[in-house]
């Protein structure tokens, strides 16, 4: 049996960063959702097409193969046979991903190797629907949260910190808009699951945000802890 954390929020909330801390700390898999959706973003920016056809859309995703790896436990992003996990980060395949993302046919593309990967080993997934639609029966789910301009400030240090040009504002005014565009999207709208617990980090450090995930998948699930009490 595997156990399935589903770790749901807007962009920026830190989901990527958090969800890759607590699977280290539990031993499991880490898998990031949102680098599946941003190299096929990726491929439609190198590769610009009409994709508000819909026939046209289909064509261009059978050009389009992704594949997850693992070397030494970190997750690496295939698209066609090559190693793009270095150029997901960038905003505007970060904007194209929220755009395709809405997209019934992409989704269906990807949503049989989510759940593939889920079905075969412990893993952390984060996403904008993995509570709702990809992973309804996971054992623990999180809607991680945290202020646009919270949200904003924390990716404007990032950039920065990387040497990077960037605008404080302009960032806080394209995650609204992200914000926007993910919740009233048609399909697999980014919402809070029902059964999900609310972490809002905007006032909180990156090891306090781990350390309060740890310890619902703990309680909820009754798993051993660090020095083998059990919790819960």
């Amino acid at each position: 049996m595997s156990y399935n954390i589903a770790v749901d929020g807007p962009a920026g909330a830190g989901k990527s960063t958090i969800s890759k801390a607590v699977a280290k700390k539990l031993g499991f898999i880490y898998v990031d959702t949102g680098a599946m959706y941003r190299a096929i973003a990726l491929y439609f920016l190198e590769h610009p097409g009409n994709m508000a056809d819909g026939q046209a859309l289909e064509k261009s995703l059978e050009n389009i193969q992704v594949q997850i790896q693992y070397e030494a436990g970190a997750q690496r992003v295939i698209l066609n046979s090559q190693d793009v996990t270095e150029k997901l980060r960038k905003e505007e395949v970060g904007n194209m991903a929220s755009r395709i993302s809405a997209k019934g046919a992409v989704r269906k593309k990807l949503l049989s190797l989510q759940r593939g990967l889920a079905a075969s080993a412990d893993v952390v997934m984060d996403g904008r629907d993995i509570g709702t639609t990809v992973l309804p029966d996971a054992d623990v789910k999180i809607y991680l949260t945290a202020g646009a301009h919270v949200r904003a400030s924390r990716r404007y240090l990032e950039l920065t910190q990387k040497g990077e040009t960037a605008d404080i504002q302009q960032i806080e005014q394209d995650i609204r808009k992200r914000d926007e565009q993910d919740m009233h999207r048609e399909i697999s709208p980014l919402r809070q699951a029902e059964d999900a617990v609310l972490v809002d980090s905007s006032d909180m450090s990156i090891p306090e945000v781990i350390d309060r995930i740890v310890a619902i998948y703990r309680e909820k699930t009754g798993q051993e802890d660090s020095d083998g009490s059990i919790v819960g």
